[in-house]
């Protein structure tokens, strides 16, 4: 038996002895880099989605993430269901690993540029989600905040690694990665430290999914029909908004992207008037300072993707860079737009 054939077997037992449930097809999903993920269709017709953990996977971190998922969906957030095992545990140790099975939303992930309707219910939901989370215990686990922290020397000096690993991965597009660095560096010496100069002091910390990203956001028909891949930490709500507001795959392809962010903010604001106007007009700043610190998807042999997971992870590093570029050249007139979204309840 070849491995797909060995893991396909391995998933059927492990949801028949702690499930009760018997399988008819299992199928392979190559997204993630975490966990091994399988899709799977019961005898009876049930749509499932099967979390393999390796063996070095923090389980008080996953038990914690599937927790808040459960506490979400009770809240009538669209959260798939968890399934409890046959010891009604979230997260289940069976043939040497840890699995958890949750149901298989409808619809699918998307990564074109978001719509304004789509973006408009991205933001409902998640003006939903930071309500209900704002009463939930602030999780051990606290989202890195190197956008804020980090001296801009070391994100300087990260440059050169980066390019120092891809010339040992044999990076296929060698030269742009060097026009690309050389341009991020510019950019982390010429404008972090204005960029952190005007920034509220004071943000707003709570309990969040801390990964709300288009990629763990199942969406049919411009709805979002599932949220997935919870990470649980202790974070700010500015960010986690700011974050998928200024989708880089928004910014860089389409020319309504400051629009769909807009109306992501507007109908966020209008779930949840409760956040501080500060925090809003802080949002795209904050996207920005986070693109700029991040490195992700520089390189990409060291993650072991499929051919398509990896060509999608190269667009992404090419994305951001076009959307750090629009972000610099608008930021005053998103912020006054931001700002005015603050303070008027949501409504452009």
């Amino acid at each position: 038996m070849d491995e797909a054939g060995w893991g396909e077997a391995l998933t059927a037992d492990v949801l028949e002895d702690r499930y009760g449930l018997v399988v008819d097809v299992v199928e392979p999903v190559h997204m993630g880099t975490d966990t091994i993920n399988r899709r799977v269709l019961t005898t009876d017709g049930l749509r499932l989605f099967v979390k393999q953990y390796p063996a070095m996977a923090d389980l008080d971190e996953a038990r914690n993430a599937w927790d808040m998922s459960e506490y979400c969906r009770a809240a009538r957030l669209p959260v798939p269901r968890v399934w409890p095992d046959a010891d009604d545990n979230l997260v289940t140790i069976a043939e040497g690993n840890a699995w958890t099975v949750v149901d298989e939303a409808p619809g699918r992930v998307t990564t074109s540029a978001m719509t304004i309707p789509l973006a408009e219910h991205i933001g409902a939901v998640m003006g939903r989600m930071h309500r209900v989370l704002a009463a939930y215990p602030l999780p051990k686990r606290v989202q890195l905040t190197r956008w804020r922290t980090e001296p801009v020397e070391d994100a300087v000096a990260k440059c050169e690694r980066v390019m120092a690993r891809a010339t040992r991965q044999g990076h296929d597009r060698l030269d742009q990665l060097r026009v690309d660095l050389d341009q991020r560096r510019a950019d982390l010496r010429t404008h972090v430290p204005r960029l952190r100069k005007h920034l509220a002091e004071t943000l707003v910390e709570q309990a969040l999914h801390a990964d709300l990203t288009r990629t763990n956001l199942i969406a049919l028909a411009d709805a979002v029909t599932g949220i997935i891949d919870f990470r649980c930490a202790t974070a700010m709500p500015a960010w986690e908004l700011g974050r998928a507001a200024f989708d880089p795959r928004t910014v860089a392809t389409s020319s309504q992207w400051a629009t769909c962010a807009l109306a992501m903010v507007g109908a966020y604001r209008s779930e949840h008037p409760s956040l501080p106007a500060a925090d809003f007009r802080a949002s795209a700043r904050i996207a920005l300072l986070y693109m700029l610190f991040s490195f992700y998807g520089a390189t990409t042999a060291e993650y072991g993707l499929p051919g398509d997971a990896e060509s999608d992870l190269k667009r992404h590093w090419f994305e951001r860079q076009i959307a750090i570029r629009c972000l610099l050249s608008d930021l005053e007139g998103l912020e006054d737009a931001l700002t005015a979204l603050g303070a008027s309840g949501g409504t452009p």
